[in-house]
């Protein structure tokens, strides 16, 4: 069994089921069960996750709002889960929340940030990511950024994976990945990876047996160091998206650089902050 990293999972989803775009997400879009509300403890997830062979996960945190119990994953299995931090770029005053990422990013086993442009509706290509852009770059921490249209009905034009263009070209030293797919935009996304070496994708919430042929195709070839496994746990089943992925049409050598080496390459690699020192990750 080919062993995976999951490069998003989420273990609080029970706290928020009174948001109003989630419950859109899970009715009307991604059709969820009744575990999509679910929050999670260790113990309930490390037995699925030796069973499904998945080696390693990542969940989010909240910087402004940081859970308790995402916390506890990292403190009781930290060579199993990594922190991404979830960050508002529009939230005032900027410095404070760079300064709380940066503090967390320090003590956590931490691996990315991360940003949802529909969240604000404001195109990675503001100004107002600049910054976090400057600060993982110092911290050498990369950073995942979703793309595509969003599940929830809200304005998704943020998303247009072209908005990446400038940000690839005037900040070329950051680790980026694209997040959720970038459904109807991959061909977009796609050339845009052959374009920049420090950008990638990553599948979360995008079941892989809806691939479509020219993401499979990329992977196959010029994308096979570029594409990363993810599931968006509870919000899709594990079980179902490693089986369907374990199950694509992959020439050889690209389903381990899919479910393991492109992720344990891009977030755990080697880092080399550019003034201090990061704490180890485990």
């Amino acid at each position: 069994m080919q062993k995976a990293i999951d490069g998003w999972i989420n273990v609080d989803m029970g706290e928020q089921v009174d948001v109003e775009f989630l419950k859109r997400v899970k009715e009307d879009y991604l059709k969820g069960g009744d575990d999509f509300f679910r929050s999670f403890e260790p113990g309930d997830l490390l037995p699925e996750m030796d069973r499904l062979g998945i080696e390693r996960a990542i969940v989010t945190l909240n910087v402004a709002k940081p859970s308790e119990r995402v916390l506890r994953f990292v403190e009781r299995a930290p060579e199993r889960f990594s922190l991404g931090l979830s960050m508002d770029p529009s939230r005032l005053p900027i410095m404070q929340g760079l300064w709380e990422m940066e503090a967390l990013a320090r003590n956590h086993p931490t691996v990315c940030a991360k940003v949802v442009p529909f969240s604000q509706d404001i195109p990675p290509s503001d100004e107002r990511y600049y910054p976090l852009y400057t600060k993982c770059v110092e911290l050498d921490l990369p950073l995942t950024i979703n793309t595509g249209l969003p599940g929830p009905p809200v304005a998704g034009e943020c998303q247009n994976p072209i908005h990446l263009d400038h940000v690839c070209v005037r900040f070329p030293e950051l680790k980026l990945c694209m997040a959720h797919g970038a459904d109807p935009w991959w061909g977009i996304a796609t050339r845009l990876m052959i374009k920049y070496k420090n950008l990638h994708l990553m599948t979360s919430a995008y079941s892989p047996k809806h691939f479509p042929p020219e993401l499979l195709h990329f992977m196959n070839t010029r994308g096979k160091d570029k594409i990363i496994f993810a599931s968006d746990h509870p919000a899709l089943d594990w079980e179902r998206c490693v089986n369907e992925a374990r199950a694509l049409d992959l020439r050889e050598g690209v389903l381990e650089k899919f479910l393991y080496g492109n992720a344990s390459r891009f977030f755990w690699g080697e880092r080399n902050p550019r003034y201090g020192e990061m704490a180890p990750v485990v």
